[in-house]
């Protein structure tokens, strides 16, 4: 599978996807959140509608992406989707040589981040049981970023007015969906837990119980899971994969391979305070081999988060994936999985590109001939992650609408996680890959005051 963003020329530029230093969300006292039960439940059963990759590997070439500032039509450049198809990343067949020449055809890279000392997490008011997590020690160089989100804390925030607001539009007959979506699409997080509190304060009643009440299908999930602290819609999600027959094993490989070592620590922690369970022994009755192995080792949080790229350390890691892999017969699945689970995102990306020249063939590429199934996904999704980790969620973004019906979870998972992160970032890479934009994707996919929700959050 070709992915965008390989390897930019002159250096490599940090990754997005980390919160600010000191905004870290925790998580609620152990019963205060209970999923609302609607039809086939939150994930579905079986899993996502996440598609196998696209059948051209590789990354783009020279002239794969048109320059950022206009999308030819489609057809008129090189790997453009054809009308009706499925659109292929840029590229072609017989991918995989180092690209020639500076730069990759002018194809936009995330821009570089600012990383900044560490620090523990800042307890926001109103936090249900006032003390937070016990503070995680943060790396060498704690990462912090400019906002990429679409929403942000709303200036002149007054939880009491909100929470006034909130409950005028439950009260009486009928509903005023409409006032619900104008604060919580326009609140941060932070700011929503506030209002949660003030709301108990002001009126006696639980905040979340009410909204159940009085809403239901997708428009109700998405409601509920924008008021879970991040944290613990973490936690509760990678539950919920786990939980009952059958494994949401999409669910594990999206969360676990994507998130820092500090948001890893944090939702362990948070697994065991709610659930009363251990993350890893869940995992290992619910997975097995070396899919099971790699997703221990991601919930470990101890990957490297050094930002200094290691040139003599990539060229050795790249020769030693080589020769556990396609410079052999068979395939030394430990050393991949030491490898994608212990370097930094920087350092791997050094170590894609070093790869390329030892192999004559990129190392997703290469992971494709080697592995199989979802430790295959899951390794993919390190590398895609320290190539372009808003190209990453465009993708799933993309088939979780693609094709018959809808993978609401998927779709309210990625929208709700993101939207303070880098949710603007992944519209743009959405555009780029697929020459339409996300929130054109969603109105013709979804309806209603779901549709109305989505497209507030995502913004136009």
């Amino acid at each position: 599978m070709s992915y965008p963003g390989y390897p930019p020329s002159g250096g490599y530029p940090a990754f997005p996807g980390y919160p600010p230093t000191g905004q870290e969300s925790v998580y609620p006292p152990a019963g205060q959140y209970s999923y609302p039960t609607v039809p086939g439940g939150y994930p579905p059963a079986g899993g996502g509608t996440y598609s196998a990759a696209p059948p051209s590997a590789g990354y783009p070439g020279a002239a794969g992406y048109p320059a950022p500032g206009g999308y030819p039509a489609p057809g008129s450049y090189p790997g453009a989707p054809q009308a009706g198809g499925m659109p292929p990343y840029p590229g072609g067949p017989g991918f995989g040589v180092p690209p020639a020449g500076p730069g990759f055809g002018g194809y936009p890279q995330p821009p570089a981040q600012s990383y900044a000392g560490g620090g523990p997490a800042q307890i926001p008011v109103g936090y249900p049981s006032g003390q937070a997590p016990s503070p995680m020690p943060g790396p060498a160089a704690a990462m912090a970023q400019c906002t990429q989100g679409t929403i942000q804390a709303a200036p002149n925030f007054d939880a009491g007015r909100d929470a006034e607001v909130l409950r005028k539009a439950m009260k009486g007959f009928g509903t005023d969906e409409q006032a619900i979506i104008n604060v919580v699409a326009n609140r941060s997080n932070d700011q929503r837990q506030k209002i949660k509190a003030a709301f108990k304060t002001m009126y006696g009643k639980d905040l979340i119980k009410d909204l159940k009440s009085e809403l239901s299908g997708n428009v109700e999930e998405l409601i509920l899971a924008l008021f879970m602290p991040r944290t613990y819609y973490d936690a509760w999600s990678l539950r919920h994969a786990m939980k009952g027959a059958g494994t949401q094993e999409r669910v594990l490989i999206e969360i676990l391979c994507t998130r820092t070592n500090q948001e890893i620590r944090e939702i362990v922690n948070c697994y065991k305070s709610e659930f009363g369970r251990d993350i890893e022994q869940d995992i290992r009755a619910d997975t097995s081999g070396h899919f099971e192995r790699l997703l221990v080792s991601m919930c470990q949080g101890n990957r490297d988060e050094n930002q200094t790229v290691d040139y003599q350390k990539a060229q050795e890691d790249a020769q030693r994936l080589y020769q556990a892999g396609e410079g052999r017969l068979g395939t030394d699945e430990s050393c991949f999985n030491m490898v994608l689970a212990s370097r930094s995102f920087p350092q791997l990306k050094a170590t894609v590109e070093a790869y390329s020249r030892i192999a004559n063939r990129d190392l997703l590429s290469s992971i494709d001939r080697e592995f199989s199934g979802n430790v295959e996904r899951g390794l993919k999704t390190i590398l895609q992650c320290a190539l372009n980790r808003p190209a990453f969620f465009a993708e799933r973004l993309y088939y979780s609408m693609k094709g018959a019906g809808t993978d609401d979870s998927t779709l309210i998972r990625i929208i709700v996680t993101r939207s303070e992160i880098d949710l603007v970032q992944i519209k743009q890479m959405f555009t780029q890959m697929y020459q339409k934009t996300l929130a054109t994707m969603i109105a013709s996919d979804t309806s209603g005051d779901y549709r109305r929700l989505l497209l507030a959050i995502v913004g136009q």
